[in-house]
């Protein structure tokens, strides 16, 4: 019980370490870029640019909020499941699993919580380049854990090293 109470715990604290990391990134996107030309890094390539975003990524969706906080929500029930079912900190095996847990949380929930206070998210990384959809440090969160979470599955994990997240009737674990 020591282990599991260590783990949500480590969880949270990192987990929010790097939701306020995110929300001070959007504050600053508010106060220097909102209603201003974009602030261009690397001219035709990279910019920062303020976007206020309703939908999901390419626009998709917009105006579901409570969809998306359902799914917020679903997100961090099952990093908290997994969280409690996996080893401690000092089994180095499921260290990649641990990190990609934590950031996919802190990325949902930093979204969650503009899309709460706000019913929208703030974007503002822009890759104009090849034009792709202006995102937030929330929105890296998410995807390179889920890329590192794929290939971890595939390639790093065998199926008896995620028997203990196997959900048995009965399992008071």
């Amino acid at each position: 019980m020591k282990t599991r109470g260590f783990n949500l715990l480590s969880w949270a604290a990192l987990s929010l370490a790097l939701v306020l990391f995110d929300q001070y990134t959007k504050l600053l996107a508010v106060a220097h870029l909102k209603g201003k030309t974009p602030f261009v890094i690397l001219d035709g390539v990279f910019e920062l640019l303020y976007s206020e975003n309703r939908g999901a990524a390419f626009g998709m969706l917009q105006g579901k909020q409570g969809f998306f906080f359902v799914i917020g929500a679903v997100v961090v029930a099952a990093a908290i499941y997994v969280m409690w079912r996996m080893p401690g900190w000092s089994s180095l095996r499921y260290l990649g699993l641990r990190v990609c847990t934590i950031l996919i949380t802190a990325g949902a929930l930093g979204n969650m919580v503009d899309r709460t206070s706000q019913g929208y998210v703030v974007d503002f990384l822009y890759f104009k380049l090849i034009d792709f959809p202006i995102f937030n440090v929330a929105d890296i969160y998410v995807t390179t854990a889920t890329a590192a979470l794929l290939f971890f599955l595939c390639f790093f994990y065998k199926e008896e090293d995620l028997a203990i997240f196997e959900w048995k009737k009965g399992d008071r674990r």
